[in-house]
C-alpha cells in the first residue's frame, strides 16, 4: 500500500473527515483491521486564513509549500491537498516537492463527467466562487460551471467561516444553503466545493445529484494507494 500525503488544517474540522474517510474507505475496499498509511500535516489555519484575507496568495503558497516538503519528507508517495480555496496556490505547491498531487478539481470533473452532466453549481468559500481558478480548471474538463447570487454567495461563504471552520452545524444554515440550491438556474446537479460543507449537506438533503469533492477525492487517493478500482 502507498502512502497517502494529506496537507490540512483548513480547517482542522474537514481535516478530520479527510482523515476517518480515507481510512473508512481502505477499509471498506480490504477489509479485516486494514487502514490507510498517512502521512498528516496540519497547519495553523488562522494564520492562512489571514493571508486569504489579505490577498498574501504568494505567502500562502510558500508556506504551504514548505509544509508539502515534510509531507514528502515523512515518506508519503503522493499528495492531497486538503481544501478546495488553496487549490489556487496548487501549483505552487506542486512545484516545492518531487511525489504528485491529486488536484481535487480534476477528481469532482472527473465524477461529473461520468455521471454525464455537464452543467453544475459550485458552492464553495467566496474565494472559490469568485475567483477563476477553481472554475477554469472544472471548465477545462468541458463543464459548465454555475454560480449563486452575490448575495447568496456571501451567505455561503460566512456560514463556512463563522460556523463550519468552528464545528457549528445548525439545521437554519442547512436550510439556508437548500435555498441557495433551490435558486440555481440549469444546473444538473451541485459541487460542494467546500470541505466544511459536507458537514452540513449530505444527498438526502438536495434534491439534485451532488458532488463532495472530500469524498471524491479521498477516493481517488485510495485508489491510488491500494491498486483497487472505485
Amino acid at each position: 500500500m502507498l502512502t497517502i500525503g494529506m496537507l490540512g488544517g483548513m480547517s482542522w474540522e474537514s481535516s478530520a473527515e479527510y482523515y476517518r474517510l480515507a481510512n473508512t474507505v481502505v477499509r471498506e475496499r480490504l477489509g479485516g483491521l486494514h487502514s490507510a498509511k498517512i502521512v498528516l500535516h496540519s497547519v495553523d489555519f488562522a494564520e492562512i486564513e489571514r493571508m486569504q484575507v489579505e490577498g498574501r496568495w504568494d505567502d500562502a503558497g510558500k508556506a504551504l509549500a514548505e509544509a508539502a516538503a515534510q509531507v514528502q519528507a515523512g515518506g508519503a508517495d503522493f499528495l492531497l491537498l486538503c481544501t478546495n480555496t488553496m487549490h489556487k496556490v496548487f501549483d505552487q505547491v506542486q512545484a516545492a516537492v518531487d511525489i504528485p498531487m491529486i488536484h481535487l478539481g480534476d477528481t469532482t470533473a472527473a465524477a461529473i463527467r461520468k455521471a454525464g452532466l455537464t452543467t453544475v453549481g459550485l458552492l464553495g468559500t467566496g474565494f472559490t466562487m469568485d475567483q477563476p481558478f477553481y472554475r477554469e480548471r472544472l471548465e477545462s474538463h468541458g463543464l459548465r460551471v454555475l454560480l449563486p447570487s452575490t448575495q447568496d454567495r456571501a451567505t455561503v461563504h460566512r456560514i463556512i467561516y463563522d460556523e463550519l471552520c468552528v464545528g457549528i452545524v445548525r439545521d437554519e444554515s442547512r436550510r439556508a444553503y437548500q435555498d441557495v440550491i433551490a435558486r440555481f438556474e440549469g444546473a444538473e446537479g451541485i459541487i460542494l466545493g467546500c470541505t466544511e460543507i459536507e458537514l452540513l449537506i449530505t444527498q438526502a438533503d438536495v434534491p439534485l445529484p451532488v458532488f463532495p469533492t472530500t469524498r471524491l477525492h479521498v477516493e481517488a487517493a485510495v485508489e491510488r494507494a491500494v491498486g483497487v478500482n472505485m
